[in-house]
Parts: C-alpha cells; sequence; structure tokens
C-alpha cells in the first residue's frame, strides 16, 4: 500500500530543489519529468538524486538513476518506496 504523503513530499522538493517558479500541486502525478513534461534536463536529475536521498534517507545507485526512477511523480513515489523496503 503507497504512502499517500510521499509525492506531495516529492513534488516539493522537486520545485525547491531545482527552484522552478511553478506550484508543486501542479505537477501531475504520471506527467513525465524531463523532455515534453516538466522539460528537465540531466543537470536536473543529479540534483534530485541528491534531493531524495537527503530527504528520504535513500541510495540512490548509478544503474538505478534511468529513465524508469525518473519518468515521473509516480515512479519516483515507486521507487521511493521500494528502496525504504529494502
Amino acid at each position: 500500500m503507497s504512502d499517500p504523503t510521499i509525492a506531495p513530499r516529492v513534488k516539493d522538493l522537486i520545485v525547491r530543489r531545482l527552484k522552478l517558479e511553478i506550484d508543486p500541486a501542479t505537477i501531475q502525478d504520471d506527467a513525465p519529468l524531463f523532455g515534453e513534461g516538466l522539460g528537465l534536463d540531466s543537470i536536473d536529475a543529479l540534483e534530485l538524486v541528491l534531493g531524495l536521498e537527503q530527504e528520504f534517507g535513500i541510495k540512490v545507485e548509478d544503474e538505478e538513476v534511468g529513465v524508469k526512477a525518473f519518468a515521473s511523480v509516480h515512479a519516483l513515489v515507486d521507487f521511493i518506496e521500494q528502496k525504504k523496503i529494502a
């Protein structure tokens, strides 16, 4: 069962860490974070990794930082929950 508090925390983290001038609540859970979605790039991905590690106390291994885990807020929530269980 997924923790309903994680997605809002992830959205807030994205806006804070990347200094985006948008309301975190406007980020859709399934919208792509890169390319057509929020338009994030590889530098943003590195900043997000650092933020996730600090915020959620997880370790993001290099091979895990792929398109799949960072595809959307929903994908990040799943990734965080799997890391917290492991």
